[in-house]
């Protein structure tokens, strides 16, 4: 194991409690328009107000990868689930100092939380 391997693996830790804890009214609503999500790099979760974590992702472009990427899949889950009780909780990670750290950011979080929307979870290395 690297020596910096349990430092990313406590703030991937710190990041899905946060996401996880954040209140359901403080993450951003679902819209068309996503103008409330910021354009910049992180890890989101697409919550449910009982169910809790549905899906996880990272993007350099967290509005971007909703009003372009994920326009489609999130409709469909608006379909099923009333558009009240669906919200996003985002948390920024600077894309800059390295590109690889969302990458591994997610696979860590995506272990822990297995989200049922999830369809590939990434394998321990």
């Amino acid at each position: 194991m690297p020596a910096h391997e349990p430092d990313i693996q406590a703030h991937a830790r710190t990041i899905l409690d946060q996401i996880a804890s954040i209140p359901f009214d403080q993450c951003q609503p679902l819209t068309r328009e996503f103008r409330s999500i910021p354009g910049r790099p992180g890890i989101y979760a697409v919550r449910h107000r009982t169910d809790g974590l549905l899906y996880i992702g990272k993007t350099k472009s967290l509005r971007g990868r909703f009003s372009g990427g994920h326009k489609a899949f999130l409709w469909a889950w608006l379909d099923k689930y009333p558009d009240e009780d669906v919200r996003i909780a985002v948390r920024l990670i600077p894309h800059s100092e390295n590109p690889a750290l969302l990458l591994e950011l997610e696979a860590i979080i995506l272990r822990a939380a297995e989200p049922p929307y999830n369809v590939q979870i990434p394998v321990e290395r």
